[in-house]
């Protein structure tokens, strides 16, 4: 499986010639505009810099975390090619979205690997909620804070779900630096990282026996 970073909070997950786009963003955004043509894209919530669909090529299927306009939560459960998709949910703030609504936190079943995209998760988890998501062996975790957890509060959830890999997400860069949110090298104090460019290959067989961070810019 490749794993492609896009900034903010968009990846591209490429397995066996189906790609899936999660979470692209607003021409707004300021990223430079990527050129992908996936075969579905998944929406974790209904904010601007998640869910625009136009940033894509083609004609991807469409699979939304939230239904009604973002006020309830979808039924997401879904198979693209060889990979199975499933949502879980929960919030974008502690006040279960009094203040920023609702997020699902997605599931991706691909290759024998359990890849985990947390969406704009907003606090820490449930014992129920993080037996749901089960132990990931790739999770990608928002660590800016402010709009989502920050560094202290992704370092609990990791705790609490024990992934072989991290990949920090949701960060401040030079395109969102009036951004109140920290940035990736925030995070990183007094941690190690492998720092692999945009993307990554990452196969059953490949992880690491220690959990390790893989830093993508």
């Amino acid at each position: 499986m490749d794993l492609r970073y896009y900034l903010h909070a968009m990846f591209g997950l490429t397995s066996e010639g189906t790609t899936i786009v999660i979470d692209p963003w607003n021409d707004d955004i300021g990223h430079p505009k990527p050129r992908v043509a996936p075969d579905a894209v998944v929406i974790s919530h209904e904010h601007f810099d998640h869910n625009n669909v136009g940033l894509l090529g083609g004609t991807p299927k469409v699979l939304r975390g939230l239904a009604d306009e973002g006020k309830t939560w979808a039924k997401l459960d879904a198979h693209v090619g060889g990979v199975h998709i499933t949502g879980m949910p929960t919030y974008h703030d502690t006040e279960q979205g009094k203040e920023r609504g609702k997020n699902t936190v997605t599931i991706f079943e691909v290759e024998g690997l359990r890849v985990v995209h947390l969406g704009d998760l907003g606090h820490l988890l449930s014992d129920e909620q993080a037996r749901a998501i089960g132990t990931p062996d790739v999770l990608m975790i928002p660590v800016g804070g402010h709009y989502t957890i920050g560094p202290a509060e992704a370092d609990t959830v990791i705790a609490q779900l024990k992934p072989r890999v991290v990949i920090p997400m949701h960060f401040k860069t030079e395109a969102n630096a009036s951004w109140p949110i920290g940035t990736l090298d925030d995070y990183l104090k007094g941690k190690t990282a492998k720092h692999l460019g945009s993307s990554a290959t990452v196969t059953r067989t490949g992880l690491p026996a220690k959990q390790e961070i893989w830093a993508l810019v």
